[in-house]
């Protein structure tokens, strides 16, 4: 039965099989993203392709392949009941994949289907490893190795030759390649898990292969590259260089605030973790917000200043509460405290009146603040909504301006429950490379409730109080943001680990992550 004419909208059920490409969930086409948003069902294997489940609806239903050993049968059962299913496959579907009995099923069982391609291994992996498999070459030819017998033939290849499956057998596919021809010097790369953080590629040829690849301990996945392109690695090598490749890098906030400093650490090759420090509450009596949203719906105030993302999410939800939107604001005088806050009101349909220009805190926000001045000011009063435990300097600095402040606790915070024991085991024994800590409260409830970092954990701070308060706790700092900012911190971070890097290749070291520094990591990494 042809697919090609079906639509999602069908009334009949529907399989489409989509590729997930090599790894990297950032690989997934822009079909394979559509139709997990619109899929009934999921069949993925959570383990390899969680990260790309965050592109299904609420309410999507998944299954693990991991733990349901059935889904070619899963997928005909939910189609046949009419829903729309995802099955995810490595990959690409029709690229030395095991799905293909699957589809043969649905078309056995008249089920409609479409096969979505995925970015093969096959030339992803290679490009990720600085190698360009199909560039100034005359061949370019992917073999499963389960499926060879001789060799003979493959050794001909005037090109590259890219195997599947191989690693096993390398030692004896790179003496069957020579016998049949090849130079023993062909330059060879085994690449490990091509195309994420853990990726690692060893560089040998066909003659040094087998002692190379037991020195290095390389484990399956993994893919072999044999070839000439193997050469322009030193010079075309993208991934594996950036400056904190592989770096595990604990990020102790909540998850809204670390979502973005999470995403700018990937794309500097880290592998960041995001552990809460804090627990943001309501306050314990709401009195206060109720007689501040009512002052400020009645003109109390001529400015609200926020000071987080929490104060902005807690004032709208009070909003909410009591059926109010953005257009309260009209006529008020809006102050952010930082980007972060300004993009957060700016969600909310408000887009502030002042913004520091430079030093993004609360002593930023005084140095541009106006003074008081009753001819041009109606009104001289100021809301400010903010955690229970707030310092004082932003009053005392208005206060000292001629303005009067309404201090409104909008929401408490109060420490996490400890992370889970291997984290706090990894935080411990130097297992994280680095820790950003982003105020001087990370800090404390960081080491509250998980303990001190390992002293070979590089220690990264936002400022200069916050470096304080890590040097009270005997942490010793290494980097230190330009500025209070979490993209200069990231910065900051990747420039150390670029530096690093760096100084170990002017050594003629093999660049090592922090945590594989530390007495008996290599022993417990295997």
């Amino acid at each position: 039965m042809s697919s090609a004419n079906h639509s999602l909208e069908a009334q009949s059920g529907f399989v489409a099989f989509v590729g997930a490409g090599p790894g990297d969930e950032n690989l997934l086409t822009l079909r394979g993203a559509d139709l997990l948003r619109r899929a009934d069902v999921v069949i993925a294997d959570r383990t390899l392709h969680g990260a790309m489940l965050r592109h299904c609806r609420d309410g999507a239903k998944i299954v693990d392949v991991g733990e349901d050993g059935s889904p070619a049968v899963d997928a005909i059962e939910e189609a046949k009941a009419g829903r729309t299913v995802v099955r995810l496959c490595p990959g690409d579907p029709s690229f030395f994949s095991s799905v293909a009995d699957e589809i043969s099923a649905c078309a056995d069982a008249e089920v409609e289907f479409e096969i979505v391609p995925g970015v093969p291994p096959a030339t992803a992996v290679p490009t990720y490893a600085g190698i360009p498999p199909a560039s100034g070459v005359a061949e370019f030819r992917v073999v499963d190795a389960t499926k060879v017998e001789d060799w003979t033939p493959h050794a001909s290849c005037d090109g590259t030759l890219v195997i599947y499956h191989g690693l096993a057998e390398a030692p004896a596919i790179a003496k069957a390649l020579i016998s049949g021809g090849k130079p023993d010097s062909t330059p060879v790369a085994v690449v490990r898990e091509g195309t994420v953080t853990a990726q690692h590629t060893v560089v040998s040829t066909l003659g040094r292969l087998g002692p190379d690849l037991k020195r290095a301990d390389v484990s399956e996945p993994a893919m072999i590259v044999v070839g000439d392109a193997v050469g322009m690695r030193d010079r075309m090598s993208w991934f594996e260089t950036k400056p904190l490749f592989g770096w595990r890098v604990l990020v102790p906030r909540t998850k809204e605030q670390a979502k973005e400093l999470t995403e700018q650490l990937r794309a500097y090759g880290a592998v960041p973790e995001e552990v809460p420090t804090i627990s943001v509450e309501p306050p314990r009596t709401p009195q206060q917000m109720d007689r501040a949203i009512k002052g400020l719906i009645n003109g109390r105030y001529e400015w609200v200043v926020f000071t987080s993302v929490n104060a902005v999410k807690a004032l709208r939800e009070k909003f909410e509460e009591y059926g109010l939107d953005a257009r309260a604001f009209a006529g008020l005088k809006i102050a952010a405290v930082g980007d972060a806050t300004a993009r957060s009101l700016m969600d909310f349909g408000i887009r502030p009146d002042l913004v520091p220009t430079g030093e993004q805190s609360s002593e930023g926000l005084l140095a541009e603040w106006p003074p008081y001045d009753s001819l041009l000011d109606p009104i001289n009063r100021v809301l400010l909504p903010r955690a229970d435990i707030a310092t004082d300097t932003l009053i005392a600095g208005l206060t000292e301006l001629g303005w009067e402040c309404d201090d409104v606790t909008a929401y408490r915070t109060v420490r996490a429950a400890p992370p889970p024991a291997p984290i706090r085991e990894a935080i411990k024994s130097g297992g994280f490379d680095a820790v950003l800590f982003t105020s001087s409260s990370t800090v404390r409830n960081l080491i509250g409730i998980a303990g001190k970092p390992h002293n070979v954990t590089v220690i990264a701070v936002i400022g200069p109080q916050t470096a304080k308060t890590a040097q009270e706790f005997g942490l010793r700092v290494d980097v230190m943001a330009e500025k209070p900012s979490v993209s200069l911190l990231a910065a900051a971070l990747a420039e150390y680990g670029a530096k690093m890097r760096q100084a170990q290749l002017a050594a003629g070291e093999t660049p090592r992550r922090p945590s594989q520094m530390r007495r008996g990591a290599r022993r417990r990494a295997k």
